[in-house]
C-alpha cells in the first residue's frame, strides 16, 4: 500500500519531471520573431518534418536563424578590407555556425532542387530554393562581406520571379524578391549591380510595404512587417519604422531588439527636421 501511495505521489507532485513538449515550426518561429536565433536553432534541428514541405520549411527557418546569429556576433567588426577575415577568426561560435549554415543550407538546396526535377513548377520548392539562396547572399554580403554568391543570387532570382509569375500575390515570394531588388542595389557598386541586372532600393520598399499590408497568416504578416521595419530603418525612414516597430512590439513583446530600438528612436526626430 505504502508503495502505491508513494507511486501517486510522485507522479502527481508538481516538481516531477514531465518531458518537454515536442519542437515544432510553430514553436521556432516564434523564438526566431522573438530574436531568440539561438533557441530557434536549436530547437529546428529537433522538428521532425510531416512531409517535405515541412521539411523544406525547417531548413529554412534554421538557415535563416543561424544568419541572425553571424549577424550579431559580426555586424560591428572593422570594415578594413584587410581585415575582412579578423573577425571571423577572433569569433569562437563563428567557426561552427557557418559550417551548420552552410550544412543545413545545401541539404534544403538539394531537396528543392530534387523536386523541381520531377516538377519544375512546384510552387513551394520554388520559393524555398529562392528563399535559402537569398539566405546565402546575406551572409556572404552582410556578415562576411564577400562578393560571391553570384551562382545562388541568379538562381534566387528566376526561382522567385517563377513563383511570382504563377502567383503574384505570394507574400513571402514578394518579400524575398524586394530583398533581391535591395540587395544589388546597396550592396554592389554600379558596374556590378548593371552586369546582375539591376536593383532598385526604392521598387523594393514599395514591394515590402505593398506585402505588409497584404492580409495573410500570422508568420508571413510578421516576415513581411519585419522587413518593412527593417527597410525603413535601413532608408532612416525613422518615423514609420518607429511605427512599424510599435506594431511588432504588440505581436512579439520579449524581442529585445525591437525594444531597444523603440528606445533609442521613439522620441527621436526625422533627419532634417
Amino acid at each position: 500500500m505504502w508503495c502505491a501511495a508513494a507511486l501517486v505521489l510522485v507522479v502527481a507532485s508538481p516538481t516531477a519531471a514531465s518531458p518537454d513538449p515536442p519542437a515544432t515550426l510553430g514553436g521556432a518561429r516564434l523564438l526566431f520573431y522573438n530574436a531568440q536565433y539561438d533557441a530557434c536553432a536549436s530547437m529546428a534541428l529537433d522538428v521532425a518534418p510531416a512531409d517535405g514541405d515541412e521539411e523544406l520549411a525547417r531548413d529554412e527557418l534554421h538557415a535563416s536563424a543561424l544568419l541572425f546569429q553571424l549577424r550579431g556576433l559580426l555586424e560591428s567588426r572593422p570594415r578594413d578590407g584587410a581585415d575582412k577575415n579578423l573577425a571571423i577568426a577572433r569569433c569562437g561560435e563563428c567557426g561552427g555556425l557557418i559550417a551548420a549554415f552552410n550544412a543545413v543550407t545545401a541539404h534544403g538546396q538539394s531537396l528543392a532542387r530534387t523536386r523541381l526535377k520531377a516538377d519544375p513548377a512546384d510552387q513551394t520548392a520554388l520559393f524555398f530554393l529562392g528563399k535559402l539562396n537569398l539566405n546565402y547572399l546575406w551572409l556572404q554580403l552582410g556578415p562576411l562581406r564577400r562578393r560571391t554568391g553570384w551562382d545562388e543570387y541568379w538562381e534566387a532570382r528566376r526561382s522567385l520571379d517563377a513563383v511570382l509569375r504563377a502567383n503574384p500575390q505570394h507574400v513571402r515570394a514578394r518579400v524575398a524578391r524586394a530583398w533581391v531588388d535591395y540587395i544589388v542595389d546597396t550592396k554592389m557598386p554600379w558596374g556590378a549591380r548593371w552586369v546582375l541586372g539591376g536593383g532598385d532600393r526604392k521598387r523594393a520598399l514599395v514591394a515590402v510595404r505593398a506585402a505588409a499590408a497584404t492580409e495573410s497568416d500570422f508568420f508571413t504578416h510578421a516576415e513581411a512587417e519585419f522587413a518593412l521595419w527593417d527597410m525603413l530603418t535601413r532608408e532612416r525612414q525613422v518615423g514609420q519604422a518607429v511605427a512599424v516597430a510599435e506594431r511588432l512590439a504588440g505581436s512579439f513583446p520579449d524581442n529585445s531588439e525591437v525594444a531597444r530600438f523603440l528606445e533609442a528612436n521613439r522620441h527621436r526626430p526625422e533627419p532634417g527636421r
